[in-house]
């Protein structure tokens, strides 16, 4: 596979740099009503959640969002896990590749933003407009 000017893809660890870079990237606010949110990289989601969501291409799910979203966590009703995002490394990658129009890093935190919109309990639209800001 070819890479957007020849670039060598990142491993798991320099990808995960890269996700940690685009969080702090955020704006304070949202920084911090997120610092409790695991980001977790893997190559891609494992077989077992791909079947759960009826999913046939593992390239297609770049990101997941596992965890209660803030507008419907309560003191009577806490998570009972804590918020993780997951961005799947090769999806990603591929659609770098697939688009050549994009940098890397503003996928990754493209990505990222959106998962993170589903830990604000953000509609499409809220989450859509964050992106277009974020780009």
């Amino acid at each position: 596979m070819t890479f957007p000017g020849n670039q060598i893809a990142p491993g798991l660890s320099e990808f995960e740099r890269m996700a940690r870079d685009a969080f702090q990237a955020l704006p304070d606010l949202f920084r911090e009503r997120a610092s409790h949110v695991s980001i977790r990289i893997q190559d891609f989601a494992d077989a077992d959640l791909l079947k759960e969501m009826e999913i046939d291409d593992p390239f297609s799910l770049s990101g997941l969002y596992v965890g209660v979203p803030l507008t419907e966590e309560s003191v009577s009703h806490p998570s009972l896990h804590p918020p993780e995002v997951y961005l799947f490394r090769r999806p990603i990658l591929d659609e770098w590749a697939a688009r050549g129009d994009v940098a890397l890093d503003h996928l990754i935190a493209h990505v990222l933003i959106h998962e993170l919109g589903h830990h604000f309990g953000w509609s499409d639209e809220a989450m859509h407009k964050a992106l277009d800001e974020a780009d």
